[in-house]
């Protein structure tokens, strides 16, 4: 089977291959076939804004698998302006911030509010398949197995697409990008997400 992974983000294309390491798949991305149109993303969850891209790219490919994620800073209100959720690269209704600008911006952010903050990602994922959508979601309680802190002081490593990794901790108090700590195993692998979402990308994807 053909799979469309709807993400120009190379550090989230190179995250699917290797979820799906082992499948019956081809996996083919955005930039392999030229497509630049963009959905609108108009959900109020990491999930809904899944759903909204994969039917949108189901336009170019009878199996498409797309991803989207909100950053959540434990220390602020979920109504805090300065809180990232489903706006990472769009913080506080602004311009669309590139890598080194994301960078930036978070390490002031985070230096703001002392320097270190506790954070997690809430992860979600669509797939669709002959016309039908198929959709799966992080627990809270998973998210919090991969919770990390995010310091004002980044690494000087850096993953394309991924450029917060800079700035991320583990929980032993490592840069998420330290060579020694595997930078290419995400905390998500580390958690019982991972086994999770392969069952559910087996089942559907035979």
């Amino acid at each position: 089977m053909r799979i469309l992974i709807g993400t120009t983000n190379p550090s989230k294309a190179r995250y699917f291959e290797r979820l799906m390491e082992g499948l019956n798949v081809e996996c083919v991305t955005l930039r392999d076939l030229g497509i630049t149109d963009e959905p609108q993303e108009t959900g109020h969850t990491p999930l809904e804004n899944a759903r909204i891209k994969a039917a949108f790219y189901g336009k170019y490919a009878d199996a498409v698998i797309c991803a989207d994620s909100g950053l959540y800073f434990d220390s602020l209100l979920p109504d805090d302006p300065r809180q990232p959720g489903l706006h990472i690269r769009t913080p506080q209704g602004g311009k669309r911030l590139d890598d080194d600008e994301m960078i930036a911006y978070y390490a002031q952010l985070v230096h703001n509010l002392g320097g270190k903050i506790h954070a997690y990602y809430m992860d979600a994922m669509a797939l669709l398949i002959g016309g039908e959508l198929h959709d799966f979601a992080a627990t809270r309680e998973e998210a919090e197995d991969w919770a990390f802190d995010m310091v004002d002081v980044p690494s000087v490593w850096r993953r394309e697409g991924w450029p917060l990794d800079s700035l991320s901790l583990n929980k032993d108090g490592h840069y998420f990008l330290d060579p020694s700590e595997r930078p290419d195993k995400l905390p998500q692998e580390k958690s019982g997400y991972w086994p999770r979402l392969r069952i559910f990308l087996q089942e559907k994807l035979g």
